[in-house]
């Protein structure tokens, strides 16, 4: 927690500027603390909480420069980010010490989970993207919730106390994260993994649909209910006149100051269809595409230049999503030994039995469950959408660690696995290090950028570095 703090939370309102989708989403806050009905693509809790956040500090005199429209701009004298801010952060914050839970709860070695931590605590895109005013850490942290929810309902299972909570818990931290996007269904696939391990204790599995499954309609209705009432004041300025493509019977419903969730919700859902449709596709043709294909995350690509200003003409300022090489490395390793290992238990003679077989599995399933249900979608997509999955390669990292014994001809024992772990946290904190430039908005040069491009396909350039294509060279684009 305290190497997190100065890692994701310390001087968080450094940029003092708009970046990335922050343009939407403080727009988005400052209408829940107006007063003002709108329409947006993802669901409400995190916009929810940029607006707490700001409603809780109460940084700004004024909070209502964006009310009438949805990307905001120009930033009056003297803003401050710091409630905007402040919940995004400190979720992004508390993923760590979750971390360190899960880690301890597979390893049962405290100075292995501490190590293991690391992979989050120190990675540059992580850190990048969770110290703004954006969703995605607020979506992780119940993730990464429900994951050591997952780990202690399978430890407390005979626990008469602990395990309704636990299941309460369960249900109230996926619809949190449902209600905040929708890329987290994906752990929906962990439900099927704790009836499983209940082995066939109908009790016990009854027990947990019903508290989870009421624990998690009370909360996401509850989240949209509250996001409704929340909304009823209608700008003109705003798209469709302010009423966002709603229907006649949504209309009426706004001009009485009522609320009906079914009727609501379909326009909302309707909405975000009609959103999707806008929505380009990815185009590696254009010289200022973002956005990348998702076989390109697992190698760390491609960087988002977010900001960049210069303060004397000579160096500059660069706030960009840029993974930390060794973090990302290290998770790759994990989803190819993973994949070896499974393959060699199954086709090699003789082949000595995995310990942590079913774990290896399930986590390398979740995996390609998440990559292949991308794959499927149309819209142009960035490399902070593969933060999940990265989530579940650490899971498969700690596993791998403790179903190896040996490597060629030195045998890992206990000891030598201690100064592996400590090696590679070394490793991690100087890759943090080396990019800390490009995450904390810190003046670098053009020649001290240029030592940062390491590999051609992040697409890493400075302000007078030239683009190189490391796949191909497109000779037609369309416009």
């Amino acid at each position: 927690m305290l190497f997190a703090f100065f890692t994701y939370f310390w001087n968080y309102t450094n940029p003092p500027y708009l970046y990335w989708d922050e343009n939407y989403h403080i727009a988005s806050a400052q209408k829940y603390l107006n007063g003002v009905y709108f329409m947006e693509p993802h669901p409400p809790l995190g916009k929810m909480l940029i607006a707490a956040g700001e409603a809780l500090i109460n940084a700004n005199d004024e909070d209502d420069q964006f009310i009438g429209t949805d990307y905001a701009k120009e930033l009056p004298a003297g803003f401050s980010f710091k409630g905007y801010r402040f919940f995004p952060v400190v979720l992004g914050w508390l993923i760590a010490p979750l971390l360190y839970l899960i880690f301890l709860l597979i390893t049962r070695k405290p100075i292995w989970a501490f190590l293991l931590s690391f992979l989050y605590v120190f990675d540059n895109a992580l850190i990048t993207h969770s110290r703004a005013a954006m969703l995605d850490s607020t979506m992780l942290f119940f993730c990464v919730g429900m994951i050591a929810l997952y780990y202690l309902l399978l430890k407390h299972k005979n626990n008469k106390n602990t395990f309704p909570l636990f299941s309460l818990l369960f249900g109230a931290c996926f619809a949190c994260a449902m209600a905040t996007k929708a890329l987290a269904l994906i752990m929906v696939l962990l439900v099927p993994m704790i009836l499983l391990a209940l082995k066939k204790n109908f009790h016990l599995i009854s027990q947990f649909l019903a508290l989870s499954i009421g624990a998690f309609l009370i909360v996401y209705i509850g989240i949209w209910q509250a996001h409704f009432m929340m909304g009823t004041r209608i700008i003109s300025s705003l798209p469709d006149d302010g009423y966002y493509q709603a229907s006649d019977e949504y209309k009426a419903l706004l001009q009485r100051g009522e609320v009906h969730l079914p009727i609501m919700i379909r326009d909302n859902l309707a909405f975000l269809t009609h959103y999707s449709k806008g929505v380009p596709t990815l185009n590696l043709c254009k010289s200022d595409e973002n956005g990348s294909p998702f076989y390109y995350w697992p190698l760390g690509a491609r960087s988002i230049n977010y900001r960049w200003e210069t303060p004397n003409g000579a160096v500059y300022k660069y706030i960009t999503l840029q993974v930390n090489p060794v973090v990302w490395g290290i998770a790759l390793v994990s989803l190819i030994a993973t994949f070896a290992l499974l393959l060699g238990s199954v086709l090699l003679p003789g082949a000595k039995p995995l310990t942590y077989r079913n774990e290896l599995l399930f986590w390398f399933g979740m995996w390609t469950s998440y990559m292949i249900a991308i794959s499927q979608i149309d819209r142009v997509m960035y490399l902070y959408h593969y933060f999940i999955p990265l989530i579940f390669s650490f899971m498969l990292v700690a596993y791998v660690f403790m179903e190896l014994s040996q490597l060629g001809v030195l045998k890992l024992s206990e000891s030598k696995k201690n100064w592996i772990l400590l090696c590679g946290g070394v490793c991690i904190v100087i890759g943090f290090q080396f990019f800390r430039p490009l995450s904390y908005y810190e003046p670098m040069s053009d020649a001290a950028f240029r030592k940062r491009m390491l590999l051609p396909l992040w697409n890493l350039r400075c302000v007078h570095c030239e683009e190189v294509r490391s796949i191909a060279t497109p000779i037609l684009c369309d416009n």
